[in-house]
């Protein structure tokens, strides 16, 4: 039991600590340390959830850090020209490895280099109108069709968004979707395997709420209002003027384009299939809805 507390302390340490990049971060010496400690963790306490949180944010920084060195080496190497982390690379760090661009700065700092960081916001641009122009191509929402089934599975979406925060926390928040007649496809912000208890209460929040029979309401109103109310949305999407918010009064509010069953009670059984990784930092469900014949 006191090794037990022992290990469990330091991870504690290790995963309050991680935001502050100035304590872990500049020494990659504190990395192969956290390395070690994530695999004597994984030997002795796997079942703990805070191991693969630690695991990946180690891995994350170990690879950005190579990124950023490799970077120190080729350009120190050059007899001309300033030692600079390009826009591309910056961009990457962010999009790959989760290094916001100040912290990229600093790191750079550190190491001698500076960073392009008007090539950073135009390679983050480019990486938002290329998203945007996908989004374009499929109905709204991830959508395949407006069929009844799809709409339902659409509000299915939304239960279940709200579910995952209820279980695991506010940081998680929508990442993608697709959704047909016949299943969803939901992506969302997780560091971690969700666990089967974890899903297990996610299934039975979404299908208390089928089972309250609550209206789904749809109101329009300005971006400003749907924040001042609490809504859900992708905020750095450029909405119009008027926006439409679907409310499931306790359970749901998000920005959506719709459309959406009539009332909750409208859906079937909801049945989460698969949990699994999507990307780095998130991870996906595919459920479905089932329905008495």
């Amino acid at each position: 039991m006191r090794e037990f507390e022992k290990i469990f302390k330091r991870i504690k340490q290790f995963l309050d600590n991680l935001d502050k990049f100035e304590y872990v971060l500049p020494n990659p010496d504190n990395v192969e340390q956290a390395t070690r400690l994530a695999k004597q963790i994984g030997s002795n306490l796997r079942p703990l959830p805070e191991f693969e949180m630690l695991q990946n944010a180690v891995a994350r920084m170990r690879q950005g850090f190579e990124l950023i060195a490799s970077a120190s080496d080729d350009l120190k190497k050059a007899r001309d020209g300033i030692a600079a982390i390009d826009g591309q690379q910056a961009f990457r760090l962010y999009d790959t490895f989760g290094f916001p661009i100040e912290m990229t700065v600093e790191l750079a700092r550190e190491n001698g280099l500076i960073v392009d960081e008007d090539g950073f916001k135009k390679a983050f641009a480019i990486h938002q109108q290329k998203s945007h122009a996908g989004a374009e191509q499929r109905f709204k929402g991830g959508l395949a069709d407006h069929a009844v089934e799809t709409a339902r599975l659409h509000t299915a979406t939304h239960l279940l968004l709200g579910a995952l925060r209820k279980v695991l926390g506010d940081d998680v928040y929508q990442r993608g979707s697709n959704i047909t007649a016949e299943r969803l496809r939901f992506d969302f912000s997780f560091g971690r395997k969700v666990t089967k208890e974890e899903l297990a209460q996610v299934q039975q929040l979404v299908n208390e709420a089928i089972k309250a029979d609550v209206p789904v309401v749809c109101e329009e109103m300005t971006v400003d209002e749907a924040k001042a109310q609490g809504a859900m949305g992708i905020f750095e999407s450029k909405y119009g003027e008027k926006v439409k918010v679907y409310t499931i009064e306790g359970y749901s509010k998000e920005i959506c384009g719709g459309p959406h069953a009539n009332r909750t009670g409208e859906l079937g059984e909801f049945i989460i299939k698969k949990e699994e990784s999507s990307s780095s930092g998130v991870r996906r469900i595919k459920a479905i809805l089932k329905y008495d014949n």
